[in-house]
């Protein structure tokens, strides 16, 4: 008996992500100066896009 086509999963990959890791995050935001390890509480981070890299 065989899968039928709409339960088999894609192999080309899991897309787009719509969500940064916190490390992503913490990344980003020190990237643009909105974030400091030395003050700044890793809970709590603000939220950002994921957008265009």
């Amino acid at each position: 008996m065989s899968l039928d086509r709409s339960l088999k999963i894609s192999t080309t990959g899991a897309g787009k992500r719509s969500v940064l890791t916190r490390q992503e995050r913490i990344a980003k935001l020190t990237a643009d100066k909105k974030f400091d390890a030395k003050k700044d509480k890793v809970l709590g981070l603000a939220k950002t896009l994921a957008g265009k890299g």
